[in-house]
């Protein structure tokens, strides 16, 4: 038996050997690593505005007052836990979607929290989709999609009180064709499997829904038919109406009696306070607020005020208050009360204008939070304040630009706001609101300036309106090429066809040159005080298509909808007089004789479609690329070309795009001309090989559309559509490698020119801000950028030198743990470390020398940083202590603050004194650790000799010595200071002095002043 049992023993052993094997050699190979993830440790920044954009879904927490989530459109789902003094997103590490269209909250659980993507006040411009709904059950912590993965946009969602598995959705569905995934949608499991349990047709979706919070059976359905056209929306027809359900959503009956016969959008909302009374809010020829008394069986109008529907596809929102059935809410441009019923309203003033979504809560009327075109805000006192707004960097930007300026900064236009010029980088440890201001144009600006001295400032804004803008003394005039009223004009009978983003740019060659573009294309050379038209009708001209913006109810003419205008203009940086035009009907034409002759160059086949951006090649005058989108049609491919015969001829470069993921632009990289940035409706791509592969390249950028790029001081700038402006420092990695980061590369990049600037962010990390409410500086100083390789591991050393023009090392760093560093209140900070990970790392010298050592727990009034180096060239010295790795070797250039008058002998002048004083503090500190060691030292001889006999004098002369060497060391130093405050109680000595003047001279002017000069 025991043989049998060996045997067995011995059989099941080779077995598992054999198994093993041969699951060694059927494992697939490791995945190469993303190019997204070989350049992980370049960081985008987010520098603001902090100024809220739109939101369309809010919801509060029953039973606590400090907790709300608000939804951005674009940018992804929000949480305050201190009642909006602060907001913090907490979608972006799970969301495949950034634009949220509905909120609930379970009130059975408050951790169960279901989010609807895609916005429900849906646009002709700055509208996205979404992919369904995410489900949380940690209150936010992590998310979990479940699902209606095509439901484009979503509307509402209801949870039953009492069972948080027990979901109804509101899908409201694809915006700009037919689609069988809307209506209303249910889940009695959570989500794991959804039931379409109201239907009406393929362009009726489900606009709003309301449970009976007394009977959760009871549902009530606001139905939309509905439909977008490039230039026209269709809000209203056969399938508009009310529908009810009294079992849960099995069965529906549309409701009638004293309803309009025909409708457009509906809102409809039961009162928690009496079940009996519901309240709608509907667009019809007759529309406005209508009341039911006896749970929908008939309605009566109680209000028809214009304010209640005006512009009804953007807005219709009804809100029952839960304890006071005669109180209701209507959200239009303003917010709406009625104490009576409906029967009157009055306003409730608020942040912003554009009014979507709103939460009542249900324990306490008087406390609200509400969602409008400028974010989310809070309420407890029924609407008499609000929380701010401008403390959330959901920002909608359709366009960006940057002059030259050092700082540079940033332009754009803020959906349902101002333009905003914003600097790229401040002073202070962020970028707030003292550090931006609006200027020429609207929220829909295209901007215009030169770029070497932008003190006049050229926006546009919608239906045509152009200003010019004078920073020296803020004065502001118009100077529209046909002053007309365009708002409410049919665009057949206006005299230009303006995009709702008329497109404006300088010339590249004499910035005083303008190109303003509507249907033809204007120049000025007097700063727009005369235009002059340089072409003919450059698009389709489908009269057809010029009439009604919205129908059968509601006319839209505020812009968004005029059709057969010029979208884009392009004028070549290499030629002067050369420009291209694209137009919002598909075509593409250029001119290279300032307007004198045109030729249509648009690619082959392409249909109908909008020609959203040209980008002209900085490298090649036949070489342009074009971002083209049908999204308005229903399709949302990506469409991106290349020509690099001038319009000739065109070549598809969308390979490797998401198939959703609509193209908006395409920019070449202004240093290599093989790289490529695509900024799309799904995020930032980049190509190495002009288009012919293209790369998801996030690097930490939120999940929200990319709706332009450009570059300044070799950065990359990014507009977003719901997080407002972010900026990729320094591109030379990524251009200086086309790609191809070897793994086995022991290898420095070569640094952008920097500058001496007096910032006092110091953070390690710019993907922490400084605060909540500001945007984020870059790395101070140089940023150092070098590849290690795959072999690289956490036991090798890495060491940094910086080494001065006279060939002296003058700053070391290390990548080894700094072990048994000792800290006190106002004694040196650790160094910093450097990264030391296989692959790609970024680093930034501050431009500082070694600093001087603390003495131990010695509080110094001053700084233990060593002085900022003088402008000049330095040498970086990268190596490591193993052999055959190393060293490396790059140049560095530090430039002067441009805005800075000072000569070579300045900073010369400057950098001595610094460097003396340095050294004396240095000298002192370290004279004064040698005399404590001497202390001890003596210290322990005298203990020894006091217990010796006849050592008296010896004795004495020691005492001495020591009087001596403590009466020295508080000359030097000022040991009783322990913290703070202790330097107003004990004088300060030496070293303070001098720390404090260095500080004084250690400035961004390198200036010495005479009184500090004589010290």
């Amino acid at each position: 038996m025991t043989t049998v049992i060996r045997m067995a023993l011995i059989f099941l052993i080779c077995f598992s050997v054999n198994v093993g094997n041969v699951g060694g050699q059927d494992k697939k190979p490791a995945k190469p690593p993303s190019k997204s993830q070989q350049f992980s440790s370049l960081k985008f920044r987010n520098i603001g505005p902090f100024r809220g954009g739109r939101s369309n879904a809010v919801s509060g927490v029953l039973g606590d007052s400090r907790l709300y989530y608000f939804g951005s459109t674009g940018g992804g789902l929000w949480k305050t836990t201190d009642a909006g003094i602060t907001w913090r997103n907490i979608s972006d590490k799970f969301f495949k979607s950034g634009s949220v269209g509905a909120i609930a909250v379970a009130p059975s659980d408050p951790n169960v929290i279901y989010v609807g993507m895609g916005e429900h006040a849906v646009r002709g411009v700055m509208t996205s989709h979404g992919d369904g709904i995410y489900k949380s059950t940690d209150a936010g912590q992590t998310w979990k999609h479940i699902g209606l993965k095509d439901s484009r946009h979503i509307a509402a969602m209801r949870i039953h009180p009492l069972n948080p598995e027990h979901v109804y959705v509101a899908v409201q569905g694809s915006l700009y064709g037919p689609s069988a995934e809307r209506g209303v949608y249910r889940s009695t499991d959570g989500g794991d499997n959804w039931e379409q349990v109201l239907f009406v047709n393929e362009s009726t979706g489900a606009a709003d829904l309301s449970m009976d919070a007394n009977n959760p059976r009871i549902l009530y359905a606001g139905m939309w038919d509905h439909q977008r056209l490039p230039w026209k929306i269709r809000s209203g027809g056969p399938g508009s109406g009310i529908h009810k359900s009294t079992d849960g959503g099995t069965t529906w009956t549309k409701l009638t009696t004293g309803l309009p016969d025909k409708m457009g959008k509906v809102a409809v909302d039961v009162s928690p306070a009496n079940s009996n009374i519901v309240y709608a809010n509907i667009e019809a020829a007759k529309g406005g607020v209508f009341r039911s008394t006896n749970a929908g069986k008939s309605w009566k109008q109680v209000n028809s005020d214009r304010v209640t529907v005006a512009r009804a596809w953007y807005y219709i929102e009804i809100f029952a208050d839960p304890k006071d059935e005669n109180r209701v809410y209507v959200l239009n441009a303003p917010v709406l009360k009625s104490i009576d019923g409906g029967k009157s309203f009055s306003k409730i003033p608020n942040p912003h204008g554009d009014q979507h979504d709103l939460w009542i809560n249900p324990a306490d009327p008087e406390n609200m939070i509400l969602g409008n075109d400028g974010g989310g805000c809070i309420t407890f006192n029924g609407g008499k304040s609000w929380s701010s707004e401008n403390n959330q960097p959901t920002a909608q930007f359709y366009r960006v630009i940057a002059d030259n300026q050092f700082p540079y900064r940033v332009y754009g236009g803020q959906q349902d706001n101002s333009s905003v010029s914003i600097a790229s980088r401040s002073l202070s440890g962020g970028i707030d609101e003292s550090d931006w201001f609006p200027t020429a144009g609207g929220e829909s600006a295209f901007i215009a300036f030169d770029p070497d001295n932008p003190k006049t400032v050229f926006g546009t804004s919608i239906q045509g309106i152009i200003d010019r803008h004078d920073l020296e003394t803020d004065e502001r005039k118009s100077i529209m090429v046909y002053p007309q009223l365009n708002l409410g004009t049919l665009p057949k009978d206006q005299r230009y066809r303006f995009n709702w983003n008329g497109p404006l740019t300088s010339q590249v060659q004499d910035p005083r040159v303008l190109y303003h573009g509507a249907n033809i294309l204007f120049r000025s050379d007097d700063s727009g005080d005369t235009w002059t038209e340089i072409s003919d009708d450059l698009t389709r001209n489908e009269v057809d298509k010029h009439g009604d913006g919205g129908v059968p109810f509601t006319n839209e003419a505020a812009g968004g909808e005029v059709y057969n205008t010029i979208s884009y203009i392009a004028a070549s940086p290499l030629e002067a007089g050369t420009i291209w035009v694209g137009t919002d009907d598909g075509l593409i034409h250029l001119t290279d004789d300032e307007g004198k002759t045109w030729l249509n160059v648009t690619p082959n086949g392409l249909e109908e479609s909008l020609i959203n951006a040209i980008d002209l090649s900085p490298h090649d005058a036949n070489t342009a690329f074009a971002a083209a989108t049908r999204y308005k049609f229903d399709d949302l491919a990506p469409m991106a070309f290349k020509t690099v015969d001038n319009g000739k001829s065109w070549a598809s470069i969308v390979n490797g795009i998401g198939e959703k993921h609509f193209v908006r632009v395409v920019r070449q990289d202004p240093v290599n001309a093989q790289v490529l940035y695509a900024g799309t409706e799904g995020g930032l791509y980049i190509s190495f090989d002009q288009g012919a592969k293209w790369h998801p390249f996030q690097l930490k950028l939120p999940t929200c559309p990319i709706t332009d790029l450009t570059f300044q001081d070799n950065d990359l700038i990014v507009a977003t559509s719901g997080r407002s402006f972010w900026i990729l420092d320094d591109l030379g990695p990524i251009q200086q490698s086309g790609g191809d980061l070897q793994p086995t590369d022991f290898k420095l990049f070569a640094p952008k020119p920097s500058y001496k600037y007096s910032s006092s962010s110091a953070a390690a990390d710019p993907s922490k801000p400084a605060s909540p409410y500001q945007g984020q500086n870059p790395l101070n100083g140089v940023i150092i950028d070098y590849q290690l390789g795959d072999k690289w591991t956490k036991k090798m050393n890495l060491k940094l030198e910086v080494i001065d023009q006279n060939g002296t090392v003058i700053r070391t760093l290390s990548s080894a743990e700094q072990k048994n560093v000792k800290k006190w209140e106002g004694g040196p900070s650790p160094q910093p470390r450097l990264p030391a990970k296989p692959g790609l790392n970024r680093f930034h010298w501050d431009l500082r020398t070694d600093p001087i050592p603390g003495v131990t727990n010695v509080h110094l009034m001053g700084s233990h940083n060593g002085p900022r180096v003088i402008p000049g060239n330095y040498m970086i010295r990268l190596s490591t202590d193993q052999d055959g790795i190393g060293p490396a070797e790059i140049q560095a250039t530090v430039k002067p603050d441009p805005r800075i008058n000072a000569t070579e002998e300045d900073y010369q002048r400057q950098q001595t004194a610094l460097n003396r004083i340095s050294e004396l503090a240095n000298d002192i500190h370290q004279s004064v650790h040698q005399f404590r060691q001497v202390k001890s030292q003596l210290a322990g001889r005298l203990s020894l000799l006091k217990k010796m006999e006849d050592k008296t004098e010896l004795v004495a002369l020691g005492q001495a010595a020591l009087e001596r060497i403590n009466k020295w060391e508080v000359q030097l130093v000022q040991p009783k200071q322990k913290t703070q405050q202790d330097v107003i109680n004990f004088r300060n000595q030496l070293n303070a002095e001098l720390t404090y003047l260095g500080g004084a001279l250690d400035t961004n002017d390198s200036s010495i002043s005479t009184s500090t000069g004589k010290i």
